[in-house]
């Protein structure tokens, strides 16, 4: 069993502090908005952030030893979360994405995952999950890949079900498997003309939500040497999965699943993750 969880948090929220809201957003929020990380952005009545409701699934599902990836300026993490009283079971580490000197923002996210496995050896050799921080996993999606008894799985979100714009889903990468959902091929923004060929045998269209398990000896020089993407100059987890894949094919299995993942990415998306969090978290 995989108990390891890896929360990307490295990220600089471009996205989040440059947006504007119209959904009435307190001025506390919108100043939290453009001066803190996403997932510590406070959403539950106490006060508690986006990263605490995603601990408290990750603990539900089995996970004991978390990785915090943040930047290298973020001890708000730290101070949110080491020796927390309320996550006395779980194991909490902090790794940091440095900035290549004469780049503004981190590398991307396969250099997150990279860096952290520099700070912590151990995950070179042993399997663990990662995920984004500003997103709301399930217990059933982690708790998929915290079992899985594949080299590498991912989570394979059937797009109906994702209650976002078209437009923010067209930013998505889409992912092609078999007939036994094993991963074939996985793609960042795809063109329009390139969706009808991503069908599954079901005739859906497998979405990524960056969620991963990896075997960290199978995927550590991928993530080494994963080149940069031209176009959005960063080093991307799907390029290095991708040629991992080309050299051990069928080696990351897909959990079909059919159901919605709360996002923050800009400000209106604040009051829905609000409502979301006080109605599903007592």
């Amino acid at each position: 069993m995989n108990t390891s969880l890896l929360i990307l948090a490295g990220g600089a929220s471009s996205r989040m502090k440059s947006s504007e809201s119209n959904d009435g957003l307190s001025e506390n929020l919108k100043a939290q908005a453009n001066t803190k990380h996403k997932g510590l952005i406070e959403l539950g009545t106490s006060g508690r952030p986006l990263a605490f409701f995603l601990l408290k699934n990750a603990a539900m599902a089995g996970y004991r030893t978390i990785y915090f990836l943040v930047q290298d300026n973020s001890l708000l993490f730290q101070d949110q979360f080491a020796d927390n009283a309320e996550f006395k079971d779980l194991e909490i580490k902090f790794a940091t994405q440095f900035i290549p000197k004469g780049r503004k923002k981190p590398f991307g996210t396969a250099d997150a995952v990279f860096q952290t496995m520099e700070q912590h050896p151990e995950l070179k050799t042993n399997k663990f999950t990662v995920c984004n921080c500003d997103n709301l996993y399930s217990v059933k999606a982690m708790e998929l890949l915290s079992i899985s008894d594949y080299p590498h799985a991912t989570i394979a979100y059937d797009r109906e079900f994702l209650k976002y714009p078209s437009e923010r889903i067209s930013r998505f990468a889409v992912m092609q498997f078999d007939k036994d959902y094993r991963l074939l091929d996985i793609v960042e923004k795809p063109k329009k003309i390139q969706m009808n060929s991503f069908m599954d045998k079901n005739g859906k269209i497998r979405i990524s939500m960056n969620i991963f398990a990896f075997n960290g000896s199978g995927i550590y020089q991928y993530l080494k040497d994963c080149p940069v993407n031209p176009d959005r100059d960063e080093k991307e987890l799907p390029t290095a999965i991708r040629n991992m894949l080309m050299d051990h094919p069928l080696s990351m299995k897909g959990y079909p699943l059919a159901e919605h993942v709360p996002d923050l990415t800009s400000k209106n998306d604040i009051s829905s993750m609000r409502e979301y969090v006080q109605k599903h978290y007592k």
